[in-house]
C-alpha cells in the first residue's frame, strides 16, 4: 500500500510496511484520508540527516493521532512498533517522530542520509519508505534554513493521496473526513517567504514594479484599517464610478435641487446633501449616483464650477463609500 504526498516541491509517494507496523500505517493513512496534514511545513530539515513534519502546529510540540479523534484525549498517543531487523539504513526512510517512548502521534520524519542513519535505530518506528520522488526530498534536503532547520521558505505538504488502504473505517471514522481540504491558517508571527512565493520572479522585477507593488501593500493595509475602525465596509471595497462628489454647495441647496439639475444626464439613483447630524444644517457638499457609469462622466464634464443657488459647484469622481456604506447597512 502507498500514499502520495503532494508537497510545494513536488510529489513524494510513500510504500507503507503495513505488516511491520500495522497500527501507525492505519493511523498515518486515516489521517491522510482526513487531510489531518494538508498545510503542514517540514518545520525540521537537518541536512543529510532528516526532515520532519506532521504536526499541524508547525512547532515539534503538537500533533494527535487518529485514535484521539475516535476515543477521546486519553488516546492522543500510541505504543511504539519498533522492529530489530528494520533500520535507518538508506535515503527516503520513513519513521515516527515520538513525543516520548511510546508516545506517537502523528509527527513523521523522512531520512535525508545516502547511507545508514544509525542514531535514529531502536527508538523509533519505521512503517515506510519514499518509493518515488527522490529528487523532491533531495530538494527539500537542501532547502536553506536557519540554525534550528527551520527552512526561510515554507515547504509544505499540500495534499495526501491514499493510493491503497487496506484498512477498514474504525466506526465513526467517516463523519472525520471532510469534503474538502481545510483553508490554510494564517499565520501573523509568520516571518518566512510562503510556499508559492516566487524567487526569481521576484528578483526580475524592475525598479517601477516593485514601488508599484509597495504602494499597492500599503494602500491595501491602509483599507484594512479603515475597515476595522468601521470608515470602510471591506478592505477591498472600490469607489462606485457612478457616483460623484458634489461640493461647495450653498446650504439652501436640497437634494431635491440637486436630483432635478443632474437628472438631465440620466437616471439618478441617489443624491444625498450631507448635513450635520445634530442640527441638521447642509455641510456644504453632497453625493450623486448615476445608474450607468456613463451618464456620471456627462455630468462631470457638464457641470462643474456651474453656478447653482448663487455658488459655483465643484464636481468629481467620488472616492467615498458613502453609497456602498449605505447599501452595506441595509
Amino acid at each position: 500500500m502507498a500514499v502520495l504526498l503532494e508537497t510545494s516541491k513536488g510529489d513524494i509517494v510513500i510504500d507503507l510496511f503495513v505488516d511491520d507496523a500495522p497500527k501507525t500505517c492505519l493511523n498515518f493513512v486515516k489521517l491522510c484520508k482526513m487531510k489531518y496534514y494538508n498545510h503542514c511545513k517540514f518545520f525540521d530539515i537537518q541536512k543529510d540527516f532528516m526532515a520532519q513534519t506532521g504536526d499541524p502546529t508547525n512547532t515539534g510540540r503538537g500533533g494527535d493521532s487518529v485514535f484521539k479523534f475516535l476515543y477521546g484525549e486519553q488516546a492522543r498517543f500510541f505504543e511504539d512498533e519498533i522492529h530489530a531487523t528494520r533500520k535507518h539504513e538508506k535515503f527516503g526512510t520513513v519513521s515516527m517522530a515520538p513525543a516520548a517512548e511510546n508516545a506517537n502521534a502523528s509527527q513523521f520524519i523522512i531520512t535525508t542520509r545516502a547511507g545508514a542513519v544509525d542514531a535514529l535505530d531502536g527508538t523509533r518506528t519505521i512503517f515506510g519508505e519514499v518509493s518515488e520522488g527522490m529528487d523532491v526530498l533531495r530538494a527539500i534536503n537542501e532547502a536553506y534554513c536557519d540554525e534550528s532547520g527551520r527552512p526561510w521558505q515554507n515547504i509544505r505538504i499540500k495534499h495526501c493521496v491514499v493510493l491503497d488502504d487496506p484498512f477498514d473505517d474504525p466506526p465513526g471514522f467517516a463523519e472525520l473526513v471532510p469534503d474538502a481540504s481545510p483553508p490554510r491558517k494564517e499565520d501573523p508571527d509568520d516571518d518566512r517567504l510562503e510556499d508559492d512565493f516566487d524567487v526569481n520572479a521576484e528578483m526580475n522585477k524592475d525598479e517601477a514594479q516593485i514601488e508599484e507593488e509597495k504602494r499597492g501593500r500599503e494602500a491595501h493595509n491602509r483599507a484594512v484599517v479603515l475597515e476595522l475602525i468601521g470608515d470602510l465596509p471591506d478592505a477591498d471595497a472600490k469607489p462606485p464610478e457612478e457616483s460623484l462628489f458634489v461640493c461647495k454647495l450653498n446650504p439652501v441647496t436640497t437634494d431635491e435641487d440637486l436630483e432635478i439639475i443632474f437628472s438631465r444626464f440620466g437616471k439618478v439613483l441617489s443624491c444625498d446633501v450631507i448635513r450635520d447630524f445634530k442640527t441638521g444644517a447642509s455641510l456644504g457638499y453632497a453625493f450623486v449616483n448615476f445608474e450607468h457609469k456613463h451618464e456620471a462622466e456627462q455630468a462631470y464634464f457638464k457641470m462643474d464650477n456651474v453656478l447653482i443657488d448663487d455658488r459655483r459647484i465643484h464636481v468629481d469622481f467620488s472616492q467615498s463609500m458613502h453609497h456602498l456604506w449605505k447599501n452595506f447597512k441595509r
